[in-house]
């Protein structure tokens, strides 16, 4: 029977690769939300009703339905109804799966935001930079997004320091995040069972990666006070 002290290092161990796998869905899931909300907000603002009408239609499915649903759909649909289990049934699968889930479900999210923080810019602005010979694309980039990001800043933290949290429900699909890892020891997993302890060192891990997350997220709000 090992004792504490020598479990710890294999606990730590495996609680390390599975953070790893966290974090790498974390990254992935902000590098294709954030853009992939901006055009979808687009969408929403379209002057052509039937783009805003689907997109607004897409929407309302995502943020209406539970994430953990969407995961099993993304990931289980090929396979079990078009018979083509295009991810395979390798961690890689499972992580891509998961990936493509994360980022539709934030972006759509985030569109919302988007959405709101453009709307919020005063409409004279986009006037009087007309009438200054400015195109709408000048205007946009040099005069609305300055001061949509300044607005959306607060939500947006909000919705990343959700995301740190919601990775976790990649597990439904077999993904091995950290918590699998934790779990995994009151199983058995490399000659250790019945332990929970393992869970508790996970909720640290969280605990410090949002952390970490919520100052840099301050930081970053502070630099934007130019706009008060």
């Amino acid at each position: 029977m090992q004792t504490f002290i020598e479990q710890l290092p294999v606990v730590i161990g495996a609680l390390n690769v599975g953070f790893l796998q966290t974090l790498k869905l974390f990254a992935v899931t902000l590098l294709g939300a954030f853009p992939l909300g901006l055009i979808i907000a687009f969408g929403t603002l379209s002057k052509i009703r039937a783009i805003s009408l689907i997109t607004q239609f897409i929407i309302w499915i995502i943020r209406g339905t539970p994430l953990m649903i969407q995961l099993l759909i993304v990931y289980y649909f090929p396979g079990l109804v078009l018979h083509n289990p295009i991810w395979g049934g390798g961690e890689q699968g499972r992580f891509t799966a998961a990936a493509i889930a994360f980022v539709i479900n934030y972006a759509c999210y985030f569109s919302e935001i988007y959405r709101g923080g453009i709307q919020s810019v005063p409409i004279g602005q986009t006037e009087a930079g007309l009438v200054l010979g400015m195109t709408r694309r000048q205007i946009f980039f040099h005069v609305t997004l300055l001061q949509m990001i300044k607005r959306i800043v607060p939500p947006i933290s909000n919705e990343i320091i959700t995301l740190v949290k919601d990775t976790a429900l990649a597990r439904i699909i077999a993904l091995q995040e950290i918590i699998w890892a934790g779990q995994a020891f009151m199983k058995g997993s490399h000659g250790i069972s019945g332990a929970i302890w393992p869970l508790f060192f996970t909720a640290f891990y969280y605990l410090v990666f949002n952390g970490i997350v919520t100052v840099l997220l301050a930081k970053f709000e502070r630099k934007l006070d130019y706009f008060r």
